[in-house]
């Protein structure tokens, strides 16, 4: 059968998670449903043959970065709709089916799943901050943060190809207007999120470098800003603990005062879970 979506899994050093992200994508899937491409870049482990098991096409090269990987796997592509998944995050055939009907419709040419935290490994403080940090964002973030994005064919355009930034679903989220890109219900992604405070942190000055990059480039991610009054309203509401707003606050003080002495050039893409 042809391939109903074309998908591109940028890989560093993922040996341990996606042959799970491979088996969830194509667990339900009939034969040559998806069009697969990982790009395994600058790997020294296993990433490659993993994939290769699991029946995918693989692109192995010495050049790190997030950013070049979903280039060149980009370009490998056979078909439309194309799906852009991290190699951490699990993504189902179901879900994956989802994101393709969805920009099917009139007007879509963006979408992304609903990110769920699997927070198994994440230690006591990390998981308060993971808590409150969601409820804030969750009602804004659409094709940043699910760790998966999906594009149609003028979605293409407009997004790709997709330049140095250090935040590539910030940069595809900024490039259409709110009625362009779309949140999907009916699909969800699994997320491994920070299981450290310091992960946690380390990862905040990324996101922070990479919307300071886009700025820059003249894409900016428009978010509603933060507002303390909104940690308190969570309190009230009975959605979090105080002590859950405390860490929360907390390591957000921490996050932007070492932002702030930091420059994009001086971050890099790689993994969270460390």
């Amino acid at each position: 059968m042809d391939p109903i979506a074309s998908v591109v899994i940028p890989a560093h050093n993922e040996e341990t998670v996606i042959g799970a992200g491979l088996s969830a994508l194509l667990g339900a899937a009939a034969p040559g449903e998806f069009d697969v491409v990982v790009v395994a870049n600058a790997c020294a482990d296993g990433t490659a043959a993993v994939a290769r098991a699991a029946g995918v096409r693989v692109i192995e090269t010495p050049v790190g970065g997030k950013a070049n990987a979903l280039r060149l796997g980009d370009a490998a592509c056979r078909t439309f709709p194309r799906i852009y998944l991290d190699a951490d995050v699990e993504l189902t055939t179901g879900s994956a089916r989802a994101l393709v009907a969805a920009l099917a419709r009139p007007g879509v040419l963006a979408c992304a799943p609903v990110p769920v935290l699997d927070l198994g490994a994440v230690g006591w403080a990390a998981r308060r901050v993971h808590r409150v940090h969601d409820l804030m964002v969750g009602p804004t973030r659409v094709l940043a943060g699910a760790g998966v994005y999906a594009l149609g064919e003028l979605g293409h355009v407009r997004a790709f190809p997709l330049p140095d930034v250090l935040s590539d679903d910030g940069w595809v989220h900024a490039s259409f207007a709110g009625g362009e890109r779309v949140p999907v219900q009916e699909a969800t992604s699994l997320v491994r999120p920070a299981p450290t405070v310091a992960a946690y942190l380390r990862r905040r000055i990324r996101v922070r470098l990479g919307n300071r990059q886009l700025a820059a480039l003249g894409r900016p991610v428009t978010r509603t800003g933060l507002r303390l009054s909104a940690v308190g309203d969570l309190v009230r509401r009975g959605r979090v603990s105080p002590l859950d707003a405390l860490c929360y606050l907390t390591v957000l003080v921490l996050d932007r005062a070492l932002t702030a002495f930091r420059r994009p050039a001086r971050a890099s893409w790689g993994t969270t879970r460390k």
